[in-house]
Order: C-alpha cells, then sequence, then structure tokens
C-alpha cells in the first residue's frame, strides 16, 4: 500500500464534511429541501459521466435483474440526503456529521438481524461508547440539551440509518458484477428525473438572477466537491488502498471537518465535554470499522 493514496479517503472525508456550508447557504437564499436535492443530483451526473468514460465505458452496462437494489440505493441516497441536510440545518455540524457515521453500528444490527452474524463483545463496548460520546455532544451533561432539537437528532439518526442500508444494498450489487460509479450514476439520473415534478424552478431563477456567474459557480462546486468527487475518490482510494483502511480515513475526515467548519464559519465551539464526546465516538467507530 503506498502512504500517498491514504490521501483520498481523507480528502472524500472532509468534501463530504464540508456540505453543511452549501445547505446552510442554499437553504438561507430560499432554496427548498427538495429543490436542493435536485440541483445536487442533477449537475452531478456530469462528473460521474466522465468519471466512467475515463474509467470503463462498460461501466454503463447495467443487468435488469440488479434494477430492485439500485433502487434501494436510490431511495436511501435521497432519505440520506434529506435527513442530512434537515439534521445540518438545525444541529450544530459535527453533531450531525458525528450521528452520520454511526451507520456502522446499524449495519451491525442488520447484518445480525438479517444474516444471523455475531456481534462480539468487543463491538457492543464500541457501539455503547460511541453512543455515550454522541450522548456527550449532545450536551446533556452540560444542561445545553434544551437548546438542541429532537427533530434535528431524529433527523441525524435517520440519516444514518439509510447510508447503513445504502452500504449494505450498494454492497450486495457490487458483489453482483456492478461497479460504484455504475450504482451512482443510475440512482441520481432516477433521482434527478422523480424530482422535477417536486422542484422549484423560480427559486433557482432567483437565485441565479443575484449574480448568475457566482451562483452557477457555487451550484457547481457544491455538487461536485460535496457529493460527486468525494464519491469519486474514496471508489478510487480502493484501486490502491484496503476498504477499511478507506474507509476508516474517510470516517474520520468527516466529522472533523464538519468540527472544523462549524467553529471557523458558525462559531460553533464545543464544550471541553461535547469535544470529549466527539473524539471519543471517532475512536470508538475507528475501532467498530477496523474489527
Amino acid at each position: 500500500m503506498k502512504r500517498i493514496y491514504l490521501i483520498l479517503p481523507i480528502l472524500a472525508g472532509f468534501m463530504f464534511g464540508s456540505s453543511g456550508v452549501f445547505v446552510r447557504t442554499l437553504t438561507q437564499n430560499g432554496i427548498d429541501a427538495t429543490t436542493l436535492l435536485f440541483l445536487r443530483f442533477s449537475i452531478a451526473i456530469i462528473p460521474i459521466l466522465i468519471a466512467i468514460l475515463l474509467t470503463d465505458k462498460q461501466l454503463f452496462k447495467i443487468n435488469l435483474k440488479d434494477l430492485p437494489l439500485i433502487f434501494v440505493c436510490t431511495m436511501c441516497i435521497v432519505g440520506l440526503n434529506l435527513c442530512y441536510n434537515e439534521s445540518m440545518n438545525t444541529l450544530s455540524l459535527s453533531l450531525a456529521a458525528v450521528l452520520l457515521s454511526l451507520a456502522p453500528i446499524y449495519v451491525l444490527i442488520f447484518a445480525y438481524i438479517l444474516f444471523g452474524e455475531k456481534i462480539t463483545s468487543k463491538k457492543i463496548i464500541c457501539i455503547l461508547l460511541a453512543i455515550f460520546g454522541c450522548a456527550l455532544m449532545t450536551g446533556v451533561l452540560d444542561k445545553s440539551m434544551s437548546g438542541i432539537p429532537l427533530y434535528g437528532i431524529f433527523c441525524g439518526i435517520g440519516a444514518g440509518l439509510f447510508w447503513a442500508v445504502y452500504l449494505m444494498a450498494s454492497k450486495k450489487s457490487i458483489e453482483n458484477g456492478n461497479h460504484t460509479f455504475t450504482i451512482l450514476f443510475y440512482a441520481i439520473i432516477i433521482l434527478s428525473l422523480a424530482l422535477i415534478p417536486f422542484t422549484d424552478f423560480n427559486q433557482v431563477t432567483d437565485l441565479v438572477s443575484i449574480n448568475p456567474i457566482w451562483i452557477v459557480l457555487f451550484l457547481i462546486i457544491h455538487s461536485t466537491f460535496s457529493f460527486a468527487l468525494p464519491y469519486i475518490l474514496s471508489t478510487v482510494s480502493l484501486n490502491y488502498i484496503d476498504s477499511g483502511v478507506s474507509s476508516i480515513f474517510m470516517s474520520g475526515a468527516e466529522p472533523l471537518a464538519a468540527l472544523i467548519f462549524g467553529i471557523m464559519i458558525y462559531g460553533e465551539i464545543p464544550t471541553m465535554l461535547m469535544l470529549f464526546g466527539f473524539i471519543l465516538t471517532l475512536i470508538s467507530m475507528t475501532v467498530l470499522s477496523r474489527s
């Protein structure tokens, strides 16, 4: 393994972690939830298309028997993005990112229920420590819990659940011979078409009219930088490093980036207990991912 390639999942994690800045900016400028998703997915088709053309044109092929799994992935992507966007708009960026990073816990639980996979004592300890870390991040021991809406917490948990199901469905699709780019390409095409009736194009027109060049550039950067490119980088990294290592670096970088952006841009300064909870959760999820 060449250590230089470790930068790819780290970059992917930081890019995912930046999404809160784009989501909040667009929301504050009058873009509703479904319109925001349409802009993110429809623009992302282009970089994913380029990635496939540069990788292998055969990736456009897909078996009809794999369509149910693609549909599940599609529904999970839209559910994940809707829930995550809402959690980022109502919670601190770092807490929203940490709640999303709990997805491996749900994967373990689903695997136990559906496939009877064993949950070891080590995994149980990691799960309990991660949950305790999240509790600390809410400020429950600082008596600041009243300022955190339960709606945002539930949305963050929902994002993690959708992410977990996506991971399981996409893994099964990959085992069937499909590539990550193939799954993502057809999923966002389906989503873009499905979201057209629910998209308020007047909102987009009003936003672009403020400053056409800069707004269009912002929308392109939003879709490419916080959605398409992280998927591309994390997928490319699997050609050079182990998938578990890639997952650990990306999962650690995303909440860290969200914490940094939250502090620098929105002044979301965590207390010492919150910061301890953040670190505890990251360590627990890292150990869990390794196992």
